[in-house]
């Protein structure tokens, strides 16, 4: 889930939680579209009020993966007062002054987004990719052996791990080992493009 939404339904939790009745349409939809699995279903519906079914479930769906707050909208046909709130809310942000600087990935120059990444800038990335960097990692070409190994190789460091495969990764594609390759396993591993903008420009 992109962090502006996980953002969202965090400032709002408190609110939500008292407003929804997750029960009757929002749980069905959402297992239905295969953002909640069974557990999840079990683990909401256990609660003893909707409060807490309510406040279970914002809990659960920022892990849910990148269909998970459209999916949350689309469940809201009932709720359409919170529905139309929360998409205001999005339209109005990010405030006055704050939209995307020179440094936004998307606007990257060519002569970034094709340049091979050095040693400092994968271990950089190695430190900020979190429990996403398999995901990443995978994306980009390697293999569940792959990762293993760079598991195995480095038990008592996740960071040498995560930086043991990016550097197999970058030696096996070569020059096609870009920043712009970087971005797009970012993105289908859900992770948010300003992590690999930190590395490049700080």
């Amino acid at each position: 889930m992109d962090p502006v939404h996980k953002a969202l339904l965090r400032t709002h939790r408190l609110e939500l939680s008292g407003q929804l009745l997750v029960s009757d349409t929002i749980v069905p939809f959402l297992y239905q579209e295969d953002v909640l699995t069974d557990a999840h279903v079990e683990a909401i519906e256990s609660q003893p009020n909707n409060r807490q079914k309510s406040l279970k479930l914002l809990e659960l769906l920022p892990s849910r993966g990148p269909r998970a707050f459209s999916a949350f909208l689309r469940s809201l046909d009932d709720f359409s007062w919170v529905r139309d709130r929360l998409l205001l809310e999005l339209q109005t942000e990010p405030g006055p002054g704050a939209g995307p600087g020179p440094t936004d990935t998307r606007q990257l120059p060519d002569s970034v987004l094709q340049k091979v990444p050095s040693d400092r800038d994968l271990s950089r990335l190695a430190v900020r990719l979190g429990s996403a960097w398999d995901a990443v990692l995978m994306d980009l070409g390697l293999s569940a052996e792959d990762l293993f190994r760079c598991r195995s190789d480095n038990p008592l460091s996740v960071h040498a791990a995560v930086l043991a495969g990016l550097v197999q990764w970058r030696r096996c594609q070569g020059r096609a080992a870009t920043v712009q390759r970087l971005l797009q396993s970012l993105e289908a591993a859900d992770v948010h493009l300003s992590v690999l903008e930190d590395v490049l420009m700080s």
